[in-house]
C-alpha cells in the first residue's frame, strides 16, 4: 500500500515552515538565474566574446539542471530532500566561485554552467517534493508562495549586483553572490519529509536487476554444466535476457511508456520551448534596455525588477483565483504564454520608456502563471505514480531544446545584430505553442462537456425508471 494513502496529509501546519524554507532557498540561489546577464555579459565583452557564447554557457547550465533529474530520484530516495538541497547549495557557491577568478569562457562553462547549473537541478526538485508531501488541496498555493521567494530575489538582488559591479568590481560581486547562495543552507536544515523515504540496499538492488530469471534457484538445486562448450552456448541468451531484463527495469524506473501518450509530448515539448524563450529573454533583455532603448543602467535595474516584482505579486495571488474558479492548470499556462507572447510584441514595435514600463510588468505577471503551472500541468495529466517519471521526462525534454533551440536564438541573435529579430524570433516560438494547444485544449474539453452531460442524462434516465417501478 501507498505510504502517502496510509496517512492523514496536515495540508499545512509544519509544511507552511518548510514552504518559508524553500522560499528563502529560492531568494539566495534560483534567483541567480535572473542577473547572469547583469553580472556576467559585461565580462565576456571585455574578452572579446560574442552573445553565442553567452548563448552557450546560459544553455549549458540549463541543459545541466535539466538532465540532472536523470538520477535526481534515486539520489532523494537515498540522502533525503535535506541533504540533496543542501548539496545543490553548496555547488551553486563553489560554481560562482571558480567564476569570479574566471580569465578564459571556458572557466564559466566550468563554473556557471556546470556547478551552478547542476546544483539548482538538485535544488529545484528535492524542494518540490519536500513542499508535495505537506499539502493537498493548497498545494498551488503553497508553490506558489515558496517561489515567491525566487521572485523576491529577483527584486532586490539586480540593485545589489548593481551597486557591488559599481563599487567593488566583477570580482568582488561574484564572490558575494556565491557567499548569498549559502544562505540556502539554513533552509535546506528545515526541509524536514513527512513522510520518510524508506533506505535502499542499492548493492541488493544491482544483484537482483544483474540475476536472469533462469538463475533463481534454491540453495539445495543443483545445475550441471557438461562442458565448457554448454556455457559458450548459454551465454548469448544470459546476455539477451540480462539486457531485456535491465531494459524492462529502466522502462519502469524512468516510466517511459508515458511517451506513447501524444498529448504527454505536446505538453513536455511545449513547455520546454517556452523555458527557452523565458531564458533567452532574460539573458538579452538588459542588453536590449541599455542598446536598444538606450536606459542607464538605473532604469535597467528598475525594469528588471518592474519584471520581478508583477512576478512575485503574481505568484502569491495567481494560485489563490485560480483554485477559486477552478481553472484548469494547463490553460493558466496557455494564458501566460499568450501573454508573453503579446509583450515580446510590443516590445519589438515600440522602445518608449511607459511601454516598457507596462510590458515589463506584464511579462512578469504571465512569466508567473507559466512557473508556478509548470509542474503542476505534468502533475495533472499524470498519475500519482508516475509523476516523478513525468517531471523527469519534462526536465530532459526542457535540457535538449534548450541546446539546440536556445543556441539557435543566440545565432540569430548575432546574425542580425539585432535584440529586436530575436525578440520576435521568440515570439514566433510561442505563437507554436499556442496554436498547437489551443485546438487540443478545446477539443478535449468540448469531449469531456460531451461525456459529462451524455452521464447526467443517463442518471436521469435510471432516476425515471426507478420512480416508475416504485410508483
Amino acid at each position: 500500500m501507498d505510504v502517502q494513502s496510509s496517512r492523514v496529509v496536515p495540508d499545512g501546519g509544519y509544511g507552511w515552515i518548510v514552504v518559508a524554507a524553500v522560499a528563502l532557498i529560492n531568494m539566495t540561489n534560483q534567483s541567480i538565474l535572473s542577473v547572469f546577464g547583469q553580472l556576467f555579459v559585461g565580462e565576456l565583452q571585455k574578452m572579446q566574446e560574442d552573445t553565442f557564447t553567452a548563448a552557450l554557457i546560459t544553455n549549458l547550465n540549463s541543459l545541466a539542471l535539466n538532465f540532472s533529474g536523470l538520477f535526481i530520484g534515486p539520489a532523494i530516495k537515498s540522502f533525503k530532500p535535506r541533504n540533496v538541497a543542501a548539496t545543490g547549495c553548496i555547488l551553486v557557491a563553489l560554481g560562482l566561485a571558480l567564476c569570479a577568478f574566471a580569465t578564459e569562457s571556458w572557466h564559466f562553462i566550468l563554473g556557471y554552467s556546470f556547478f551552478v547549473g547542476f546544483g539548482l537541478g538538485l535544488i529545484s526538485p528535492s524542494t518540490f517534493m519536500a513542499i508535495n508531501s505537506y499539502f493537498t488541496t493548497k498545494r498551488g498555493r503553497a508553490v506558489g508562495v515558496s517561489l515567491a521567494g525566487a521572485g523576491l530575489g529577483q527584486v532586490l538582488i539586480p540593485h545589489l549586483v548593481r551597486y557591488l559591479l559599481d563599487n567593488h568590481g566583477f570580482r568582488y560581486a561574484v564572490l558575494s553572490m556565491s557567499t548569498l547562495s549559502l544562505f540556502g543552507l539554513f533552509g535546506a536544515a528545515f526541509l524536514k519529509p513527512l513522510n520518510q523515504p524508506a533506505k535502499h540496499n542499492n548493492r541488493k538492488h544491482i544483484r537482483l536487476l544483474t540475476e536472469a530469471d533462469g538463475e533463481k534457484t534454491s540453495p539445495l538445486q543443483v545445475v550441471v554444466v557438461p562442458t565448457n562448450q554448454s556455457k559458450i552456448e548459454r551465454s548469448p541468451q544470459n546476455v539477451d535476457t540480462l539486457c531485456s531484463r535491465m531494459g524492462q527495469r529502466l522502462v519502469q524506473a524512468m516510466d517511459l511508456e508515458l511517451l506513447k501518450d501524444l498529448v504527454f509530448w505536446s505538453i513536455i515539448v511545449g513547455m520546454a520551448l517556452v523555458y527557452t524563450a523565458t531564458i533567452n529573454f532574460t539573458m538579452i533583455f538588459p542588453g536590449f534596455l541599455g542598446q536598444t532603448a538606450q536606459l542607464n543602467s538605473q532604469m535597467v535595474a528598475f525594469c528588471m525588477s518592474l519584471v520581478a516584482g508583477a512576478d512575485i505579486v503574481c505568484r502569491l495571488l495567481l494560485p489563490i483565483v485560480t483554485d477559486h474558479l477552478r481553472i484548469p492548470y494547463r490553460v493558466v499556462f496557455l494564458f501566460g504564454i499568450v501573454g508573453l507572447f503579446v509583450a515580446r510584441c510590443v516590445l519589438a514595435e515600440n522602445q518608449a520608456l511607459p511601454v516598457i514600463i507596462t510590458m515589463s510588468v506584464l511579462t512578469g505577471m504571465m512569466k508567473s502563471a507559466t512557473v508556478i503551472n509548470n509542474n503542476l500541468t505534468i502533475s495533472a495529466h499524470c498519475r500519482s505514480e508516475k509523476l516523478a517519471g513525468g517531471l523527469g521526462l519534462s526536465m530532459m525534454s526542457k535540457g535538449v531544446i534548450v541546446i539546440t533551440v536556445g543556441q539557435l536564438l543566440g545565432w540569430v541573435r548575432d546574425y542580425a545584430d539585432s535584440y529586436l529579430i530575436c525578440l520576435y524570433a521568440q515570439g514566433a516560438i510561442l505563437l507554436v505553442v499556442v496554436l498547437v494547444w489551443t485546438p487540443e485544449i478545446l477539443y478535449r474539453h468540448r469531449r469531456q462537456r460531451c461525456a459529462t452531460n451524455k452521464s447526467m442524462e443517463t442518471q436521469s434516465i435510471d432516476a425515471a425508471e426507478v420512480a416508475k417501478l416504485n410508483s
